[in-house]
């Protein structure tokens, strides 16, 4: 039977929206890069009025809604602009470090979370979010919009089908041949502060791309190494011309792993910030009917633009099939905002629930106790 292309060609990322009959008070909980697209983004929603924002930096918040023509409070403490200020909902943007502490006290006084990724830096953070998040009765969404793209939701759509059979083999990764992230803040690279360096950075939507195609299957065992071999070196540094930053450098410039799944499946990811090839791989999925071949990008944080390959057997013979490429779904991070406000309005669940990136928490944590460690580490998560 031949392969009939239109079950792989629709666009899913319509969705009708919900609006607000008043206007949803949004808080920001640091200003600093991210914020800025949130802001952007919050900016353009009829029903959303950001009302204030708090960053730990004296004046920051300050230049920050000055610089986005935003009347807001501005505050140096989240927790006071929390306790003070009637807020429907806030977005966590605060480095990697205190996202859990964040995101925890908001959902203690009664706030939905948009949370930026990586949900945390270990394993025990994410699941303390998750055990206040349920107690609180309040959602949190993390900040994976790549979710939202047409041709990732393809991805999903090619190994649900059943087209591939059986999934049980899975590359993924991607990185940058020079691409530490220091050009506009040097936040990136301080364990103080980052806590996770490519991993957190890039990694992290690397995995959520094929887990979410996969339904999110439970990861069982890791056995993982993470290295800074570039990143203490100034000539990492000489296109940005910061050589200094080789002594502030105290994370992770690349890792690999070997994650076992349940299902029976094998999870083999490797990232990096700087390498000296232009890609460690397409990302590709073995079934035992087929396999999936998704071109590799740097980062996998919006969509690709080539199409992905289908190898599979045609009465007996091997035959490779072209899925076409959809455009790019434009304005994914507005996608993301929306769809975490929608959910606010209608006490719906949150898009990207703290229920499927556990596991991408628990899979990162798994990568950097096997690499301190020297040995396969098993993964396990408590009932939350």
């Amino acid at each position: 039977m031949a392969l009939d292309l239109n079950n792989f060609s629709t666009d899913m990322t319509s969705k009708e929206e919900v609006r607000s009959d008043k206007k949803l008070r949004i808080g920001l909980i640091g200003t600093g890069g991210i914020a800025n697209s949130h802001i952007q983004s919050y900016k353009k929603q009829s029903d959303v009025e950001v009302v204030a924002g708090a960053d730990l930096i004296p004046g920051k918040a300050e230049k920050f809604f000055k610089d986005h023509g935003v009347d807001a409070k501005a505050f140096t403490d989240y927790k006071e602009m929390i306790d003070t200020m009637d807020l429907d909902a806030v977005s966590v943007c605060t480095y990697n470090r205190t996202h859990k502490e964040c995101t925890v006290y908001a959902l203690e006084h009664g706030l939905p979370v948009l949370l930026e990724k990586p949900m945390s830096v270990t394993l025990d953070e994410a699941v303390e979010i998750c055990k206040a998040e349920k107690k609180s009765g309040k959602i949190v969404s993390v900040g994976f919009q790549p979710r939202f793209d047409a041709n990732m939701q393809m991805i999903k759509k090619i190994v649900q089908s059943g087209e591939l059979g059986k999934v049980y083999y899975v590359q993924t990764g991607g990185g940058r041949r020079h691409g530490i992230p220091v050009s506009w803040s040097e936040t990136f690279i301080e364990n103080d502060k980052a806590g996770l360096g490519a991993v957190g950075d890039i990694g992290c939507y690397s995995i959520d791309l094929v887990m979410n195609a996969l339904g999110n299957p439970k990861p069982i065992t890791v056995t993982g190494r993470a290295t800074d071999y570039f990143g203490k070196t100034p000539e990492a540094y000489s296109e940005v011309g910061k050589p200094e930053c080789a002594k502030k450098f105290s994370v992770d410039d690349f890792a690999s792993a070997y994650i076992r799944l349940e299902g029976d499946i094998i999870l083999d990811f490797r990232i990096a910030w700087y390498m000296h090839v232009d890609t460690p791989g397409d990302t590709i999925i073995f079934g035992t009917k087929g396999a999936l071949r998704i071109p590799s990008t740097d980062c996998w944080n919006g969509s690709f633009d080539k199409p992905m390959t289908l190898y599979h057997d045609v009465a007996g013979k091997p035959v490779e099939t072209v899925i076409p490429l959809l455009p790019a779904t434009p304005n994914l991070f507005d996608l993301k905002i929306r769809s975490f406000l929608d959910a606010v309005i209608t006490n719906g669940k949150a898009p990207v629930p703290t229920s499927e990136i556990i596991y991408n928490q628990a899979i990162i944590d798994g990568i950097f106790r096997s690499s301190e460690l020297g040995r396969e580490v098993e993964i396990e998560i408590p009932e939350i």
